[in-house]
């Protein structure tokens, strides 16, 4: 069942929704709960957002026109509730949203899901300090090997402009090393 036409068929079936769904689900949950965790950087934070993505997309599966590939509307979908979460949380703390991916980072350190050693952890320091743009793409080409073509889909944009961005992230996450 992972042609993606037949298990699309599958979603927008009342009968057969919720088989469809849990399939769904098996064969994404992973990959989007890491692309959630690369953007959110908390395991619970991500948690939730990936339970947010899969109420969104159960809920809309029939608005999905297969304009692109439904891997890529799950992306966007997870990409815009991560985002949106982390707006959320730094309105509730008053502070900007570089501050809040600051103290993403900071606890990270506590997390107990976090396995990462000082250098995944400086790492995560360098990204942190990158427009939201570029540690979208940064995270999606070096950690997930997202194709640009399918990143373009994910982010709506151009592959030069990701290529582009992804260029600049390199190199300010290469400056942010070395200087530190």
């Amino acid at each position: 069942m992972t042609d993606e036409a037949q298990l699309l068929e599958l979603l927008k079936s009342e009968n057969q929704k919720d088989t469809a769904f849990r399939a769904l689900i098996t064969l994404y949950k992973e990959r989007l709960y890491w692309h959630i965790r690369n953007i959110v950087k908390s395991h619970d934070d991500a948690d939730d957002v990936l339970q947010n993505t899969f109420i969104k997309v159960y809920k809309n599966i029939h608005n999905f026109k297969g304009d692109s590939k439904l891997f890529s509307w799950l992306y966007r979908i997870a990409t815009n509730e991560s985002i949106t979460l982390i707006n959320k949380n730094a309105k509730r703390l008053q502070i900007s949203n570089e501050d809040i991916q600051q103290l993403a980072i900071n606890n990270l350190t506590s997390d107990v899901y976090f396995e990462g050693d000082a250098i995944q952890l400086k790492l995560q320091q360098a990204i942190a300090t990158l427009p939201q743009k570029q540690q979208l793409v940064f995270n999606m080409k070096y950690f997930e090997n997202i194709k640009y073509k399918d990143m373009a889909e994910i982010l709506e944009t151009s592959e030069g402009a990701l290529k582009a961005s992804y260029h600049i992230a390199v190199k300010k996450i290469e400056a942010y090393l070395t200087n530190n």
